[in-house]
């Protein structure tokens, strides 16, 4: 199978939901896919750099991202549980945190950095869904998952610069 197929050189592609649609590139859909998409490859970066154990839950997110995607275009197997995963494991990091009194300055070690740059486009890419939704159907869960990511990589940055003993810096 050739990788290039040559039907966006001019500026549209197509999507496959209950029914193929031919869309702009510049489609607010396609805008979305390709903050998910983004996201994605950017855990995919974190993961490499972490121990085992964050490897394996940024895997995870990794995997319902894709969920998202499919949510999307046709179906989806992300549930209720998927989000409290994510709650649950936010409420395990914090046990173990110093209670957060101030805002923090996004860095820190470069693992905790990474985790931030997925943050910021976890929001962004929760800002695209929110848009869709107006003209397209987009599940709930589907930004309720994002939202929460959102806050879990925020956790994570602050777990992840525990672990690597460097300081928070407040704003």
């Amino acid at each position: 199978m050739k990788i290039y197929t040559k039907g966006g050189d001019q500026g549209t592609t197509h999507i496959y939901a209950d029914k193929p649609e031919k869309l702009d590139k510049h489609d607010i859909v396609l805008e979305t896919y390709g903050s998910l998409d983004e996201l994605n490859a950017q855990l995919g970066l974190l993961a490499s750099q972490v121990a085992e154990t964050e490897k394996k839950q940024i895997q995870g997110v990794q995997r319902q991202l894709f969920q998202i995607g499919f949510a999307l275009s046709a179906s989806a197997k992300l549930t209720e549980n998927d989000i409290l995963s994510l709650e649950q494991q936010i409420d395990i990091w914090q046990a173990q945190l110093a209670p957060q009194t101030h805002f923090i300055l996004p860095g820190g070690s470069t693992d905790a950095a990474q985790c931030h740059i997925c943050r910021t486009i976890a929001r962004r890419a929760e800002r695209h869904l929110v848009a869709m939704s107006k003209t397209r159907d987009v599940p709930a869960i589907c930004l309720k998952y994002l939202n929460r990511l959102s806050d879990w990589l925020f956790v994570l940055a602050r777990w992840l610069n525990k672990l690597a003993g460097v300081p928070e810096l407040a704003v």
